[in-house]
């Protein structure tokens, strides 16, 4: 793909950054971000990310502070049981099965890693229940390096823009790694993640709230607000 409609929307591609930027200071951050900060951080935005899945934030957000109250790190955390984690993040979706996982992730850590959680995609993609979008958040958010998360917001919007033209997520991440300037991998998932969940909605945005809506072709919307 590279159509005008794409070239357009890369050459616009800074100041509607700057825009989302500005935007995103009156919405609250993406679950995964809070926990960037502090003891074990990188740990914790692993396991609140695997927590997501199908989840919305804020349920995500108070099963993830329940459970770190618990346990912090691998080594905590392997001294739970699968049942009292699976009380700990009710109602997360797939509960039960997550709780397995975050326990296997935890022995892995402890088996292969020294309990430290590894900063590369591919050895990520390795944990049990780890898949790319988790890893990559892992990678940008956790340790701000280059990455680039893709979820079902991200995937809207850059369909939405112009940006890609793809059918899966997979598909998406693909395609930005190859245009997308590397200098807005790390903070992209974020502001498109905030602005799909504020104003960029699955059905019916708000574009006449949007700053960006006289560059925006939004491609798909059959009807906005």
């Amino acid at each position: 793909m590279n159509t005008q409609r794409q070239k357009t929307i890369l050459k616009n591609l800074p100041k509607v950054l700057a825009v989302l930027k500005e935007e995103a200071r009156q919405w609250k951050e993406p679950v995964a971000g809070t926990f960037a900060h502090g003891e074990n951080a990188v740990f914790k935005v692993l396991i609140s990310t695997v927590l997501s899945l199908r989840t919305k934030d804020a349920t995500t957000q108070e099963a993830s502070h329940r459970l770190f109250a618990s346990a912090d790190n691998p080594a905590k955390m392997l001294q739970l049981s699968a049942s009292e984690i699976e009380r700990l993040i009710y109602p997360v979706g797939f509960y039960r099965t997550k709780a397995k996982n975050v326990l296997g992730i935890c022995r892995t850590l402890l088996e292969k890693f020294a309990g430290r959680v590894p900063d590369d995609l591919d050895t990520l993609l390795s944990l049990k229940g780890v898949g790319r979008k988790t890893a990559n958040l892992v990678v940008t958010v956790g340790f701000r390096k280059p990455g680039i998360c893709v979820d079902t917001h991200v995937h809207r919007i850059c369909n939405r823009w112009g940006l890609v033209k793809t059918k899966t997520p997979a598909e998406t991440e693909k395609e930005l790694r190859r245009v997308l300037p590397a200098r807005h991998w790390v903070t992209f998932n974020g502001l498109l993640v905030a602005y799909g969940q504020n104003l960029c909605v699955p059905v019916s945005p708000f574009c006449s709230r949007c700053r960006i809506y006289r560059i925006c072709p939004r491609l798909g919307v059959q009807k906005n607000r």
